[in-house]
């Protein structure tokens, strides 16, 4: 597959993000199995941020799956739903563990839609139930899940996952 071909099935017919490559974590590290998935937001005209300061932090491939997987949810609902004109992916060092941040300047919610989001089972037929999915793998990992989000402002997913 060329890289042009590559580049246009990251977004499949539902709109959500996916990369038909394998993710190569040794190869792109996190950061750049991520900022693959950056592309379809690039191209509706999203201006991309990448906050990575290099901390020398070795992680597990279960740990960057798990981030990889959080930062797909948190841009594919970008992408679909808050209508923004930025959106910052952050990677950073935290006590004892690594915390993701995507923040877009979107339409954002309410608070009591993002806590439902994050915590109530999938919906009926398996729509909405990202955040959901996403709240309870990170949980299961020892990690916390953190949503802000103000209506007109946009909104911040930040995950931590410990390394210990």
């Amino acid at each position: 597959m060329t890289t042009a071909a590559t580049l246009e099935a990251v977004t499949d017919v539902s709109g959500v993000i996916t990369d038909p490559q394998p993710v190569d974590f040794h190869r792109l590290g996190l950061a750049g199995c991520i900022d693959r998935l950056t592309v379809p937001l690039r191209r509706q005209g999203m201006c991309v941020h990448w906050e990575t300061p290099h901390h020398g932090l070795e992680i597990s491939a279960s740990c960057a799956s798990l981030l990889y997987r959080t930062a797909q949810e948190a841009l594919t609902n970008t992408y679909k739903h808050a209508h923004a004109t930025d959106v910052t992916v952050r990677l950073s060092a935290v006590f004892h563990g690594i915390r993701l941040t995507v923040a877009d300047n979107g339409t954002g919610f309410t608070g009591q839609a993002a806590e439902r989001s994050a915590h109530v089972p999938a919906r009926i037929g398996g729509q909405g139930a990202g955040l959901s999915t996403m709240s309870a793998a990170v949980q299961e990992a020892g990690g916390t899940v953190a949503i802000d989000s103000v209506p007109g402002t946009g909104t911040a997913v930040i995950v931590t996952i410990p390394l210990d």
